[in-house]
């Protein structure tokens, strides 16, 4: 059984949450124009439903809806099957996407609390069973609109974005929170010149390490080579445990 998430500190325990309210309030206010005019857009280039739901992995694993604004046409091939993603999506869902506005709708999800501005990404329900232990404390805080792929716009692996994941969700403070966005901010802004590509390729899971080779087993150079990364990935996961925790709690 997992351990139950302790708040890093008092901003985490007391302040993020009604942050989140407050500012998804204020960006609902502030741009319901911006909402009108893309769902608008969406309906003439891409028909209905103007909005996309699909079940992501929440707070404590569990599986809610996420609102998006529509990217992709229902373009299908010859044997009534929808055709690839990169071959249904329009100029208009790449821009959307590649600069964000496809998510703003994400407001209500945190108005519900089922996500808040910073955090973990939610990744896709069916990817749940495909966590090790390690990785699954990503889930012990709020997943984020703004996350560690806004800042690098997938341009890690999976293994290391999840390594961030962890280790923010044990040490959640505002300074963190401010660095985040401020990273966040030029890669989204680029997306307004720049089409960005599909999304990445899909997650099929991380090897389960920890299962140490004994050095005195290792009977030639291959398996000491293995041996020595065993212990490496024991201790890196021991580390990521640790950091899940937070250091000061």
């Amino acid at each position: 059984m997992r351990q139950k998430h302790i708040p890093y500190g008092p901003y985490e325990r007391y302040l993020k949450r009604p942050l989140d309210i407050f500012l998804a309030l204020l960006t609902i206010v502030l741009f319901w124009w911006l909402y009108l005019i893309i769902a608008v857009l969406v309906r003439i280039n891409l028909g209905s439903p103007i909005i996309f739901t699909q079940e992501r992995i929440g707070k404590d694993e569990k599986i809610f809806r996420i609102y998006k604004f529509r990217t992709m046409t229902d373009a299908k091939d010859k044997n009534g099957k929808l055709l690839p993603d990169a071959e249904r999506m329009t100029k208009l869902g790449k821009w959307l996407r590649s600069t964000s506005l496809d998510e703003i709708l994400q407001a209500f999800n945190i108005l519900e609390g089922t996500c808040s501005w910073i955090g973990p990404r939610p990744l896709l329900a069916s990817y749940l069973d495909k966590f090790n232990e390690i990785q699954r404390h990503r889930h012990d805080v709020r997943p984020g609109l703004i996350g560690f792929t806004k800042m690098g716009r997938h341009a890690t692996s999976w293994e290391k974005q999840f390594e961030w994941d962890v280790w923010y969700a044990g040490h959640i403070t505002l300074f963190e929170d401010i660095k985040i966005i401020f990273r966040a901010i030029p890669n989204v802004l680029s997306g307004f010149i720049t089409i960005s590509s599909p999304d990445r390729e899909a997650f099929t899971g991380s090897v389960h390490t920890g299962q140490t080779i004994e050095s005195g087993s290792a009977g030639s150079g291959t398996d000491n080579n293995t041996a020595v990364r065993a212990k490496k990935n024991s201790e890196k996961e021991k580390e990521l445990y640790a950091a899940a925790q937070g250091e000061q709690r």
